[in-house]
């Protein structure tokens, strides 16, 4: 039994060194993904900058009113999600549904999920990849320490504490990109419904006023 246990000791032993290099791997590739994801961040900023507030519902509302300029407005949307989403937009008012407009918008809801998912997986993905590559090499520093081999236990330990840090990096700075993109798309949001709502008539599920009395001769 305990020969069992130690061969099964054993194992997981050479599993987790196995995986070493394909977790500091990871953390290098989780850290080049962040990056990107950093830079199209700052690409939608410049471009939601640029744009004035309250454009999105000005150009959707006009998007619905005049289905054929669609695709030259959405050209002003603060990201390339929003514009797709005016395009959408157009295509339904031009059928004259609500149940295309309703799919427009859930469409719109959809794709930000989509884009707030990359950054969501980051955000545990990170520090569970540099957890790993803090614990993997330890085992050996600590029989190197036994060994009395401490230029081992130095350069595992390097290892280690990069990995901790690169994991921490990339957690916090994508945390960060998911809150502030979770904030934009839900103003956009509201601003597609609202455009929504300014497009449909006035009059729509208003009471029938009475007809007025005719005047006595």
């Amino acid at each position: 039994m305990i020969l069992a246990a130690l061969d099964l000791g054993d194992a997981l032993s050479r599993i987790a060194q196995g995986l070493k290099y394909p977790v500091l791997v990871a953390s290098i590739v989780l850290l080049l993904l962040v990056a990107a994801e950093l830079g199209r961040f700052a690409v939608e900023s410049w471009r939601r900058r640029r744009t004035p507030r309250g454009t999105l519902r000005l150009i959707a509302a006009q998007a619905l009113a005049e289905p054929g300029v669609a695709r030259h407005v959405s050209e002003r949307a603060p990201s390339a999600i929003a514009a797709q989403a005016v395009r959408d937009l157009g295509i339904a008012g031009a059928t004259g549904r609500d149940r295309a407009i309703e799919h427009a918008l859930a469409d719109y809801e959809l794709a930000v999920q989509r884009r707030l998912d990359r950054t969501r997986l980051l955000v545990r993905g990170g520090p569970a990849l540099g957890l790993m590559g803090t614990l993997i090499p330890l085992a050996p520093g600590l029989a190197a320490l036994g060994r009395g081999d401490v230029a081992s236990l130095a350069d595992d330990l390097r290892t280690a504490f990069g990995a901790t840090v690169i994991g921490l990096l990339v957690g916090t700075v994508a945390f960060a990109l998911t809150i502030v993109r979770t904030r934009a798309a839900t103003e956009d949001l509201v601003a597609l419904e609202r455009a929504v709502d300014d497009a449909r008539p006035a009059t729509a599920g208003a009471p029938v006023a009475p007809p007025a009395p005719e005047p006595v001769a």
